[in-house]
């Protein structure tokens, strides 16, 4: 179905020639799904873009051959292109939301396709573009037809999106990270859905990803890259159970799953004793009945319906979920972003949510209460140096400047492993986990007592957020940090979290120690969660 032969694609910059994928060649078979896999700057989603030839205007394929069908797409003319997309091949892109057009109603752009490529008359093109709807099992199609994309979810707009992929039954479907973002359940829906349409439309797939378990689970073959270049290619049984290249083996290590500790995450040379942790049986936070109401157009939305739990001193919490259970909702409250609607949230002895959190910025408890946000780059400034970032909570709250702030900075950006030199980069300057350490480093410039982690490690690579998971659990134990770990990625809190809470639509439905509860779930929604977790075959311990 497609070849790629000695494939080369450059960029020109201001800084000079880059050469982003260099001569790689595979096949992939009429009905076959290809895994390539890869952390960020390997390759992956160019080799996606040349093939489809959508690559940006410094970007060009200086080699090589690709052909579909018997069809050269290297030498295809623009006008044969732009048949040939949607039609014969289309593409799921990784940020749904940017993909879709914010002020076109939803069912219009999958008309567009449609009568683009002559599947859809004026006539019949709205009832084709609610059967696309239905196809990828939207419930309510007809009046999801008339929504814009900030009306939906993250998981409906990814559903949009195979739509609009799907919509005029192409061959050859490339998904380019088709779950980044989505919650476990979410993920594991919309891959199952991906996976059921292409096995009964009879077509192939590429499958691009940084999620190691989830293409060893969809995948039939996965191809591995490095630096622009394919560095091993096998079956997902042999390619994570004996993996034969390095950077591999690398990987598979890297990845969190059951049978894997902390430190194995991280390569051999470089693993030591995990550290211990001193948890002391007094509280330093509790949670009695907090709700948090909001008003909506058809009466109050309640997105915390009353929940309680306590954190010890010293003590790893995991809060886990689907996007929409209030997790992020309640940790904003806790670290008094939002205020509740009633409830206490007692830390260190003191009803802190009496004080407005308009307020709190002058309380004298804000400086122990810190928060490690999502999205590394949105959660910095981009016209602030990393030291800037770094020391703003110093100058701030702590009334620290001059030398005695460089200082500290200085210190901090060693403690969580920032080379000095990058201190004087701005966040465009510096790679994801470099960003995720900068926010690291803020949020523990004060010494706090309690550090909130929504995410942190999201949207990193499996091997740097290796490194910062390691980062976190010696933190902890050299501090003497309590930790709120707020993700949808159990196989992570599994390794770094002593307890765990569950939420499901503003409640906490199932509670308990992290192995307790990740092994033997009781609960059938924890149950539903842990099985959507997707997990790579255990490697061979030769």
């Amino acid at each position: 179905m497609l070849s790629i032969k000695d494939l080369s694609v450059g960029f020109r910059t201001r800084k000079g020639d880059v050469e982003a994928v260099r001569g790689i060649s595979f096949n992939v078979a009429k009905g076959e799904t290809l895994g390539i896999v890869g952390e960020s700057g390997s390759g992956k989603s160019v080799t996606s873009y040349a093939l489809m030839r959508i690559l940006d205007a410094g970007g060009e394929i200086r080699a090589g051959d690709v052909t579909y069908a018997g069809m050269d797409l290297r030498r295809a003319s623009e006008r044969d292109m732009r048949d040939i997309r949607g039609r014969e091949i289309s593409m799921i892109f990784q940020n749904p939301r940017a993909a879709l057009n914010p002020i076109r109603r939803v069912g219009h752009q999958i008309e567009d396709v449609l009568t683009r490529h002559a599947k859809a008359t004026r006539q019949d093109a709205k009832e084709k573009a609610i059967a696309a709807l239905e196809a990828v099992k939207i419930n309510d199609a007809a009046a999801r037809y008339e929504a814009y994309p900030f009306e939906l979810s993250g998981g409906m707009c990814q559903r949009i999106v195979i739509a609009i992929a799907l919509a005029c039954d192409p061959q050859l479907l490339i998904a380019d990270e088709p779950t980044t973002g989505l919650d476990i359940t979410t993920q594991k829906a919309v891959m199952d859905l991906v996976a059921d349409l292409t096995r009964s439309r009879g077509m192939t797939s590429i499958l691009i990803t940084h999620d190691l378990g989830l293409a060893s689970q969809y995948c039939d073959r996965i191809v591995v890259m490095k630096d622009g270049k394919i560095v091993e290619e096998d079956a997902p049984g042999r390619l994570f159970t004996r993996p034969e290249h390095a950077y591999t083996r690398k990987l598979v290590d890297a990845t969190p799953r059951i049978g894997a500790s902390i430190r194995g995450l991280l390569p051999p040379d470089t693993r030591t004793a995990e550290p211990r942790y001193k948890v002391h049986d007094r509280p330093l936070l509790e949670v009695r009945d907090l709700v948090k109401t909001y008003p909506g157009k058809t009466g109050p939305v309640h997105a915390v319906k009353g929940i309680s739990f306590a954190i010890k001193d010293g003590q790893s919490v995991g809060l886990v979920g689907e996007s929409g259970s209030g997790k992020s909702t309640t940790s904003e409250m806790i670290v008094r972003l939002q205020d509740p609607t009633s409830g206490e949230i007692i830390f260190d002895g003191q009803n802190i949510a009496s004080t407005p959190a308009a307020r709190f910025a002058t309380h004298p408890t804000r400086r122990d209460i810190q928060m490690v946000f999502q999205d590394a780059t949105d959660s910095l400034n981009p016209r602030d140096t990393a030291a800037s970032a770094i020391a703003e909570p110093l100058k701030r709250i702590a009334r620290m400047h001059g030398a005695k702030a460089r200082t500290r900075v200085e210190e901090l950006a060693d403690l969580v492993g920032l080379p000095k030199p990058l201190l004087t980069r701005f966040p465009h300057q510096l790679s994801g986990g470099q960003k995720a350490r900068v926010g690291i480093a803020r949020a523990i410039a004060l010494d706090p007592k309690l550090l909130i982690l929504d995410e942190p490690t999201a949207a990193l690579d499996v091997s740097i957020q290796a490194v910062v998971l390691n980062l976190l659990v010696d933190l902890r134990a050299k501090l003497g940090m309590s930790y709120l770990f707020v993700s949808h990625d159990l196989n992570v809190v599994r390794l770094l979290c002593d307890e765990v809470l569950v939420m499901k639509t503003g409640e906490i439905i199932d509670r308990g120690p992290a192995a307790e509860i990740m092994s033997n779930p009781k609960h059938a929604y924890t149950k539903a969660l842990v099985t959507a977790a997707p997990q790579p075959p255990a490697q061979d311990a030769a």
